[in-house]
């Protein structure tokens, strides 16, 4: 049991290294995608006077006084990137683990067959719903019989069971935690890289309004536009990450419940059974 415990630590931190440096490729993509976005989609010629992007962006376009932000725009239209790839792959993730049907039902399945000591029933029942729930209840009902083959008493057998419970969630939950602290840290630097954009833009239009003589008044327009857009990007990468970031966690926490629901049932009925 130790050696396999050992062999399943090792497994895990080499996924995890492997699955960190795909998500750090994955997070220098989306910026690059970014990139090309404020510089060929923003900066097309198209939202400018005369068609030159250093000129000023035409009259109500948007995309024109987005690219007048600049490289904070950029960095930003990559963070929002990340935020959508992130949470796109963090919802088919969370989703395949919760199985194939409702966890709840699933789980109330599970106490009935159980209490009616039809274990490989319940077996079965697991390899049908599949998903993480299902994967840690299906550890339990195998160390279920294994501990009755044996004749445990009911204080070791519940101990045994208890601790396959939890080394089985160990397993499950690195799956579905995995990329949640880039979510998690883009709540915070979306908001933080906003600010700085706004920083600088402000800079821009009070350097515009300390000019000797009459301000120049497009330079102050685009300092202006420039604070107020990478403030508005900044703004909404956050909210989209902490959407995401608790939507998941909720999420999370729900088969979290469900299993530890289902394991109380394993473990009771083994009581129940064997006094």
């Amino acid at each position: 049991m130790t050696n396999l415990s050992n062999e399943s630590v090792e497994k895990q931190g080499s996924s995890s290294g492997l699955s960190n440096i795909f998500a750090a490729i994955a997070v220098l993509i989306c910026l690059g995608v970014g990139y090309i976005i404020w510089a060929f989609v923003l900066g097309a010629g198209s939202n400018f006077v005369g068609g030159d992007n250093q000129a000023d962006p035409i009259p109500g376009s948007l995309m024109g006084m987005m690219y007048k932000g600049g490289y904070v725009i950029a960095v930003l239209i990559g963070l929002l990137t990340t935020t959508v790839v992130f949470g796109i792959e963090r919802f088919i993730v969370i989703t395949k683990a919760g199985g194939s049907g409702d966890n709840k039902t699933f789980v109330g399945k599970i106490q009935a067959l159980v209490s009616a000591n039809q274990i490989n029933e319940a077996i079965e029942l697991c390899d049908t719903q599949k998903g993480s729930v299902a994967n840690v209840v299906k550890s339990a009902l195998v160390k279920f019989k294994e501990v009755k083959a044996e004749g445990f008493d009911a204080d070791k057998a519940t101990e045994t069971i208890q601790k396959e419970i939890e080394e089985a969630t160990v397993l499950e939950m690195p799956m579905l935690e995995k990329n949640m602290i880039v979510l998690a840290t883009l709540v915070s630097t979306g908001t933080l890289i906003g600010l700085l954009g706004t920083v600088t833009g402000m800079i821009k239009a009070f350097s515009a309004l300390s000019t000797s003589g009459s301000p120049d008044s497009s330079a102050l327009a685009t300092g202006i536009s420039e604070a107020l857009m990478n403030t508005a990007t900044g703004i909404g990468t956050s909210t989209l990450a902490i959407i995401f970031y608790n939507a998941f966690t909720t999420k999370i926490d729900k088969l979290t419940h469900f299993i530890d629901e289902a394991g109380f049932a394993i473990t009771q009925s083994y009581r129940r059974n064997n006094r």
